[in-house]
């Protein structure tokens, strides 16, 4: 990891997945449920900003999640992949990564430089027109953008195909934007 401060530089050796979890209100309950949140909207807003956007600018993958009922997680545990098939897919995801990224100095998605991602892994030119206009309409940041296409090799992979085309890149900004299912 390296930590880069007003002229100065540190290398530190370290490699970690970050997870930041919070609440939608100070309350800890949710908006719609029975002894639901009595918070205002506003008092909700105040609390959300609470985490900064720089700070939200540089998380990948954002995830609202609800509140599950016990029918619904049986439901899912009866239909979801098992762990062993999901492993074969994030395997066979890694391999495809690796033999792109062959004779660079990176193994993962996650460590390509955002220049070497425009330059030299450029997804398909119709998929950064959404990038682009999300861009000037100045939702994402340059920074953001690069997340989102590392992001979209990472769906790229997964699927087995060869570039991100323009359904990869709008499911990364989807899910960079916290917009999931």
């Amino acid at each position: 990891m390296v930590i880069a401060r007003a002229g100065a530089q540190a290398t530190f050796p370290a490699r970690f997945t970050l997870v930041i979890a919070t609440d939608l209100c100070p309350c800890a309950k949710t908006p719609g449920e029975h002894g639901a949140c009595a918070c205002s909207p506003a008092a909700r807003r105040r609390y959300l900003t609470r985490v900064s956007g720089p700070l939200l600018d540089r998380i990948d993958v954002k995830a609202r999640l609800q509140p599950a009922s016990r029918q619904v997680m049986m439901r899912d545990r009866a239909t979801a992949d098992p762990s062993a098939t999901v492993a074969d897919r994030v395997g066979a995801a890694r391999q495809r990564s690796a033999a792109r990224l062959a004779g660079t100095p990176w193994r993962l998605n996650a460590e390509v430089p955002g220049t070497a991602l425009r330059r030299a892994f450029p997804p398909h030119r119709e998929a950064l027109r959404l990038l682009d206009r999300a861009m000037e309409l100045g939702q994402v940041s340059a920074r953001a953008a690069d997340k989102i296409v590392r992001v979209a090799w990472t769906l790229t992979d997964l699927a087995g195909t060869d570039r991100p085309g323009p359904d990869d890149i709008s499911q990364a900004l989807g899910l960079w934007h916290g917009n999931t299912p």
